[in-house]
């Protein structure tokens, strides 16, 4: 619901402060970021193991900063398919996230160091003899998988730094024209998402344990990824609003729309969850029972995994959906942004769930290398997001759907 009367926007008080504490952080973000990826590789030379573990570990964080810039070109996709105004004024922050997709295709490049230690069920000599794996490997295939991945990550940063530029193009030129044109190349691009996303999901997560196989893995990790980037949007939004004039724009409407949507899509996630244990919990095939097997003992590969197992049923479903239920708590700063924050743990510890029970070994637990690559990818990711958001408007300043966005009400 939108109401009648407009506001004007000041140029001036769309722009981040210099003395905004965002503004200061992108360099400090980018060195940290650097750094803690450096001392990870210092900590794990001299040691396979170790290597080993620094591989599994940058693989776990590679792909969960992944699914944030995922989700925002999915979530800017989206708005422009349904010509929503409602999220103008919140709209550039996931255009700056999804920017950040020509990063990942960077680190794309160490991941595939890695590639025989995370992928070694499938690459291995010693499983060419494995009918299972003989029998998926016109798909699992090295040169087939690398051209794969890199196909991905094209895809994503062409669709991100496309709909970023013409987003602040706009900005500077006031052609209503990018808008329909942003329109109309969402539907393939959203195509093109859909089909990208689910293989890479396929690929990077399902086929590290070859012989476990599920047709809904790929919607399940896009689930992951449009439920945390509307945390992300939300803690983006309040971090802006302090101290400055943004608050003028972004209203306690949009906060608690955006909270709305953190707890649809997060219900969403344990619907695809659920579906997916139901399914192979009744179909009982010995090939996909074993994914949750493994993750139903209390100790698996020198690994404690049934605690993580609970911790998903409880802290990616109950507690969100009790906290993020109530609409007083979607409209206070304070307690929604303490829910985002929760789902943004929670959604890690889903992705090393995910992960890290495919590699047996007794040094796979959560360590100080975890935090370190955790840091590291973070601090680069969310360095070139705050480069972005300090160079151009906080929003766009001349989208035709601006004023609606800003006079929106919630029912």
């Amino acid at each position: 619901m939108s109401s009648n009367h407009s506001k004007a926007i000041n140029p001036s008080e769309v722009m981040l402060p210099q003395s905004h504490w965002l503004s200061k952080t992108p360099v400090v973000a980018l060195v940290l970021g650097l750094v803690a990826l450096g001392i990870a590789l210092a900590m794990s030379l001299g040691s396979h193991e170790k290597v080993e573990l620094l591989q599994w570990s940058f693989h776990t964080s590679y792909l969960y900063f992944l699914s944030m810039a995922l989700g925002a070109l999915f979530f800017v996709l989206v708005q422009f398919a349904t010509r929503a105004g409602w999220s103008v004024v919140v709209r550039r922050f996931a255009e700056n996230y999804a920017a950040t997709l020509p990063l990942f295709a960077l680190l794309f490049l160490p991941m595939l160091t890695g590639f025989h230690s995370l992928f070694h069920h499938w690459t291995g000599e010693e499983y060419k003899a494995d009918p299972l794996i003989a029998a998926k490997s016109a798909y699992l295939n090295v040169p087939f998988f690398v051209v794969r991945g890199f196909i991905y990550v094209l895809i994503w940063s062409i669709i991100g730094v496309y709909y970023y530029r013409n987003s602040v193009r706009q900005d500077e030129t006031g052609d209503k024209s990018i808008t329909v044109k942003l329109q109309k190349s969402s539907y393939p691009s959203i195509a093109l998402f859909a089909l990208s996303i689910s293989f890479c999901a396929f690929d990077w997560i399902m086929s590290l344990d070859p012989h476990w196989y599920t047709t809904m893995f790929g919607v399940y990790y896009f689930a992951g990824s449009i439920m945390v980037v509307y945390a992300l949007l939300l803690l983006t939004t309040l971090a802006v609003r302090g101290r400055t004039k943004m608050s003028h724009y972004v209203t306690v409407e949009h906060i608690h729309d955006l909270g709305k949507l953190l707890f649809g899509f997060n219900v969403f996630w344990t619907y695809i969850a659920f579906s997916q244990y139901f399914l192979i919990w009744y179909g009982n095939i010995p090939e996909e029972t074993l994914f949750y097997a493994k993750r139903s003992l209390a100790d698996y590969g020198g690994a404690q995994w049934l605690p993580w197992s609970i911790a998903l049923m409880v802290g990616h479903f109950a507690v969100p959906f009790l906290f993020l239920m109530s609409r007083h708590i979607k409209r206070q700063p304070l307690l929604v942004g303490l829910g985002a924050t929760w789902m943004l743990i929670i959604h890690y510890v889903d992705i090393h769930w995910l992960i890290r029970p495919n590699w047996v070994n007794e040094l796979n637990s959560f360590g100080i290398i975890d935090v370190l690559t955790l840091v590291g990818i973070g601090g680069l990711f969310f360095g070139v997001a705050g480069l972005l958001l300090k160079r151009k408007s906080l929003v766009p300043q001349k989208d035709p759907r601006l004023t609606e966005s800003m006079s929106f009400e919630n029912m």
